[in-house]
């Protein structure tokens, strides 16, 4: 169906091919994985199946791409329209309409369809993919993951042979990325319908490809094969092959239906030990976690409420940063005239860096937020989860000043976000938000780095070796937007980091981020935490969660229905819980770090 020959792709300017040499056949009826670390090429060649690249992103392509015998070389993009449906990184920038059914519906407006044809076809797929609440709401009311599920449903009303996908589940909830899953296995089985899918989170799935495409590096020749094949030997894999590694499982499971079958012994090599007793570990791939330069205090929900050690200091004004979006750019870090402490020092030593009362926000006829009462703490690491929808990134908005609350109070530092001036609250709290681009306005990365250094009051080249820490092999001439997504959503991160806010937030940090680079994040957030900073992340990877926060509030329709320690909220949760969990309990090991910890600590 798909025929890759000998293609390769340079774009103007660059030292190197963004792909070299790709021979590649995927056949009608396959579901086919591509996987690789960020920035090798991934979104590039899904982009060459649709004929998007290079008709519409430049660069030179040699090869010939063909899809169903029609050549995209001859053919352009809209002559392969009613044969290929995709959906990039960015689904907002597909949308054409206002509202859910009239965007589901315009892909065979394009082609011509009779209009009782449509009607079915809208009908069917606002009920596969959960969307049929959310009919006639406005697109730009809805929140990240359900946009993401609007634009898989309008490539799927044309019913087109091929689909390509650009991480389609990396803004969705954990129930939601299973329903859109057993979709496209449907669409597979019964229809026979090709899919070409790019996805980091491959715990979600790499059990459901018939094949996998791992691209090793950029302009690397791709490896094709087996599920299990690639797994083994690929620089990104899911948890559960990684624990399969580290138990000596051939051949590696791919689900976690699998690997409990085969864990009995692992489970008695670890019954005589503990999670809460192994040691520390740290992700191979990510920066050692060294010892905290602040002794904390432990206090309401295994936070901090003090910080031993030095007085606070006097604190000097800060500059004040060059504004961006809602006149938010980057939190510039405040200077000190006394001993240097943790950020708690700005806020007091007792109080939280922030906190909400009773908060609630109403967007229209919409509920977002209700009753909902969040303390963050100083060293506090706080995970917001829930389904798409839940008042996740509206709290967030909430605490940085872009969204006013209806009811209820809000306070960061002892002040109301949403009648502070923008440029006083940038002082106590940074926000990455879901689209870095909001945050990204200069010509190249090396510019982008400076701004942040001068907003921050940063030292030269402190945001440029962050960014060297957890994007390796950047080059400072980049322009930001030839950057993949998880390049420009780490690129933000740096860019926000730099300040060293006492307070971070952060919305769906790990989209489109690899392995490694998830885990040189997580290196990074530990250190800021261990210094006395409080980090708010908002995500639907549940891995992550497992792996660094503190503590799990779990928001639905708008209210809290869970808040606790993290093994706590997340071991006995089918939907929250990671795949270490599911497959040792009843034993509460929660990552594969853990468990390596304590089989080294036991050898």
């Amino acid at each position: 169906m798909i025929r890759f020959e000998q293609v390769s792709l340079r774009y103007e300017g660059a030292a190197e091919p963004t792909l070299s040499g790709v021979d590649l056949t995927v056949p009608e009826g396959e579901l086919v994985l591509l996987v690789g670390p960020s920035g090798v090429g991934k979104s590039t060649l899904l982009g060459a199946v649709p004929g998007l690249v290079p008709h519409f992103t430049g660069g030179t392509l040699s090869g010939r791409v063909t899809v169903d015998g029609r050549d995209t070389r001859t053919h352009k993009p809209r002559e392969l329209a009613d044969l290929v449906g995709t959906v990039g990184q960015d689904p907002a920038a597909h949308f054409v309409t206002d509202t859910v059914e009239d965007e589901l519906a315009y892909g065979m407006e394009s082609l011509g369809l009779a209009p009782d044809v449509m009607r079915r076809r809208v009908e069917e797929t606002l009920d596969l993919l959960g969307l049929a609440e959310l009919r006639d709401r406005p697109i730009a009311t809805l929140s990240g993951g359900q946009r993401q599920r609007v634009a898989i449903g309008s490539v799927l009303t044309p019913h087109p042979k091929v689909l390509v996908l650009d991480e389609p589940t990396s803004a969705l909830d954990p129930a939601a990325a299973e329903e859109v899953l057993a979709v496209l296995q449907r669409l597979v089985h019964d229809l026979g319908t090709t899919v070409l899918m790019a996805e980091h989170r491959l715990e979600r799935v790499v059990q459901y490809a018939d094949r996998v495409v791992l691209l090793p590096a950029p302009g690397a020749a791709p490896v094709v094969g087996a599920p299990g094949e690639i797994m083994a030997v690929s620089p990104v894999r899911p948890p559960v092959a990684e624990l399969g590694l580290l138990a000596g499982w051939d051949p590696l499971p791919l689900s976690v239906r699998d690997a409990r079958r085969r864990a009995a012994g692992l489970r008695e090599r670890l019954a005589d030990r503990s999670p809460a007793a192994a040691p520390p570990s740290t992700p191979p791939a990510g920066p050692a976690r060294g010892p905290s330069p602040v002794r904390l205090a432990p206090g309401a929900h295994g936070a901090s409420d003090t910080i031993a050690g030095a007085p606070a200091p006097a604190l000097a004004p800060a500059p004040a940063p060059r504004t961006g979006l809602f006149g938010l750019r980057r939190a510039p870090r405040a200077r000190t005239t006394g001993p240097a402490t943790g950020p708690a020092a700005a806020f007091g030593p007792t109080a939280p860096l922030a906190r909400a009362e009773g908060l609630g926000v109403r967007r229209g006829r919409v509920e977002a937020l209700r009753a909902v009462t969040l303390d963050v703490r100083a060293g506090e690491t706080v995970a917001l989860m829930g389904r798409n929808g839940a008042g996740k990134s509206t709290l967030l908005g909430a605490l940085v000043g872009m969204v006013s609350p209806t009811a209820g109070r809000v306070r960061v530092g002892g002040l109301e976000p949403s009648r502070t001036d923008p440029r006083t609250m940038v002082r106590r709290v940074g926000l990455v938000p879901q689209e870095p681009r909001d945050l990204l306005y200069a010509e190249t990365v090396a510019a982008e780095c400076a701004a942040a250094d001068a907003d921050a009051g940063a030292p030269a080249g402190s945001c440029r070796a962050l960014v060297s820490r957890l994007l390796p092999g950047v080059p400072d001439g980049t322009h930001p937007r030839d950057l993949s997504e998880g390049q420009r959503l780490t690129l933000a991160l740096a860019l926000v980091l730099t300040a060293r806010p006492p307070l971070i937030l952060l919305d769906e940090p790990t989209r489109g981020l690899d392995y490694a680079a998830k885990a040189r994040l997580v290196g990074v957030l530990r250190g800021l935490a261990a210094e006395g900073h409080g980090i708010v992340l908002a995500t639907h990877d549940v891995e992550l969660a497992a792996e660094l926060a503190d503590r799990v509030v779990i928001l639905a329709g708008g209210e809290v229905v869970a808040d606790g320690p993290t093994r706590q909220v997340v071991v006995s949760s089918p939907a929250y819980a990671p795949q270490t969990a599911k497959i040792l309990a009843p034993q509460e090991w929660l990552t594969v770090n853990q468990v390596r910890a304590a089989l080294e600590a036991g050898a």
